[in-house]
């Protein structure tokens, strides 16, 4: 089997912890890469992905049966490009639940495509028990610990081990806060073309900006190859 693209599931159980900046740079990697890429907005409140990239992103409500079919069904339809889903602390639970259910994982493989489930990973025993329950419940996934350092240095890596379909810890890195301010405040996308173009940057800031972004797309690179590898090397156990 030969995966055609992905599906990437950015969470965590704990609200702030940097999932809606993955998801919005996700959407960059994808154009940045020259594919196409279609957003889903779980999360509530201020600061939601729909604010930041409301082009390539629309709104998901899984509270009744019919939202949550018109989503999965997104996820694993034949549209091309990579599929984003931002799922919000408060539907992290609902959301995993109907996936296992549902046999989501299993469906996408089907389909050749690859459900890559990144966890941003937190110090507290939540976290920790909520990745132990998606490890048993989803094999079949690339479940990937994503250390964000704008949320200081880590000492527990070890509670999070990393899918034998992904094999490394994705690491975002801290952004200086005079930088840092210029992309949280929404819209900011971070497109090649609208970025370049973006007048009230200095340009001090721009030049971090971008070396920020280049070290977050050699992270995500390096995930999808692992995830082909992880596939290869399926395809050959058989």
């Amino acid at each position: 089997m030969s995966f055609r693209h992905s599906v990437y599931i950015v969470a965590s159980p704990r609200p702030r912890v940097g999932k809606t900046l993955l998801s919005r740079v996700l959407i960059g990697y994808h154009q940045h890469e020259g594919r196409g890429a279609r957003a889903f907005d779980l999360g509530q409140g201020a600061q939601s992905l729909r604010q930041f990239a409301p082009e390539e992103t629309q709104a998901a409500q899984i509270g009744g049966v019919q939202g949550q079919m018109a989503l999965f069904d997104r996820l694993v339809s034949e549209e091309g490009g990579g599929k984003i889903v931002d799922v919000g602390a408060e539907t992290f639970t609902a959301f995993f639940d109907i996936a296992h259910r549902i046999g989501f994982v299993e469906e996408a493989h089907k389909r050749a495509i690859a459900p890559v489930i990144l966890f941003i990973i937190s110090s507290d025993k939540a976290a920790g028990e909520a990745y132990r329950s998606l490890r048993a419940r989803f094999p079949g996934a690339a479940l990937t610990p994503v250390h964000n350092e704008m949320l200081g240095p880590t000492q527990h890596r070890d509670r999070f081990p990393t899918a034998e379909r992904s094999g490394a810890i994705l690491r975002l890195p801290a952004l200086a806060p005079a930088s840092r301010k210029f992309i949280e405040t929404p819209p900011f996308s971070f497109a090649d073309d609208q970025l370049a173009n973006a007048r009230n940057i200095p340009l001090d800031a721009h030049i971090e900006l971008q070396r920020w972004l280049r070290k977050t797309y050699t992270e995500l690179r390096e995930i999808d190859l692992r995830v082909l590898l992880g596939d290869l090397q399926s395809s050959l156990r058989l």
